[in-house]
């Protein structure tokens, strides 16, 4: 794939609200509409290889388990917004076809979460505690990473022993799709309970930073919201679950250091704080 020039990178976050609002209800409900017995076909050994598009209907299977958990925020606009920042910065992927989603789940809880196949959710919660578009698009940048190097899909088969290649097979297709969908979606909610492994964290924020400074940002967003996140105080229960299931701030930061040199020449890229804030102002 072409890879934009220098001139693009910068000029078009700045024409990313002239894109489409996403349709948060549309894919609601389209995320609790799923045919698992094709989600699921083909049988295979154990650890099969997984398709794209199985990949995709696993992640919308994942994604229900979080929009079980808190609904997406009601705001438009701001679905909207994050939408097309998060798709922006995956189109500087290696898998910029991916059917990329991206969303705010409405909870005070500071966090953000990426399933198989292109869905990424972030909360309200950290969103109030970013302060520019440069920290949304690392921010960002972390969850589509998870989603190229596979980390979910790849821990969930491991932990729970899943064949998702092959789970379903043409007989028993109701008891075996119901078991399936219980299988799967226990293994993603203790998953997204626990966390990933650390080195699985770091490769996301390594590979975070690269996506954002090729989309034009500030390459500094991550580093920057990881700070504001090491200054907030550790007994907040909104942090519980990030600070439980990622390395502390100051752990990632220092990994992040060495790369730094080669971020400078990148450093006046924009940070864009004042769009952020006056996209984000209906969460203030």
């Amino acid at each position: 794939m072409r890879k934009p020039s220098l001139f693009i990178l910068l000029l078009l976050p700045a024409l990313l609200l002239n894109l489409g609002q996403l349709q948060a209800q549309s894919w609601d409900k389209k995320l609790r509409n799923l045919d698992l017995k094709q989600t699921l076909r083909t049988a295979k050994q154990a650890f099969g290889e997984v398709d794209e598009k199985q990949e995709i209907r696993i992640g919308e299977e994942a994604s229900a388990v979080l929009l079980g958990a808190a609904p997406l925020h009601p705001s438009e606009p701001l679905q909207g917004y994050v939408n097309q920042v998060g798709r922006w910065v995956a189109l500087q992927s290696e898998r910029p076809d991916l059917p990329w989603k991206f969303a705010v789940i409405d909870t005070s809880s500071i966090n953000a979460f990426a399933a198989p196949g292109g869905h990424v959710f972030v909360t309200s919660g950290l969103l109030r505690q970013l302060q520019s578009e440069a920290e949304l698009a690392g921010v960002l940048g972390h969850e589509v990473a998870h989603v190229l190097k596979k980390h979910h899909l790849d821990a969930v088969q491991k932990s729970a022993k899943l064949d998702l290649a092959g789970m379903l097979v043409s007989s028993q297709v109701n008891e075996r799709r119901q078991q399936t969908l219980q299988r799967l979606n226990a293994g993603f909610r203790e998953l997204y309970a626990r966390g990933l492994d650390r080195d699985d964290e770091f490769e996301a924020d390594r590979i975070g930073v690269i996506l954002a400074t090729r989309a034009g940002y500030d390459p500094y967003g991550l580093p920057a919201a990881l700070q504001t996140l090491g200054a907030l105080s550790a007994t907040d229960s909104d942090l519980s679950l990030l600070f439980k299931t990622h390395p502390a701030p100051a752990q990632r930061l220092s990994a992040l250091e060495r790369y730094y040199p080669q971020l400078d020449a990148h450093a006046r890229q924009p940070v864009l704080a004042e769009r952020y804030h006056q996209q984000t102002r209906m969460l203030r």
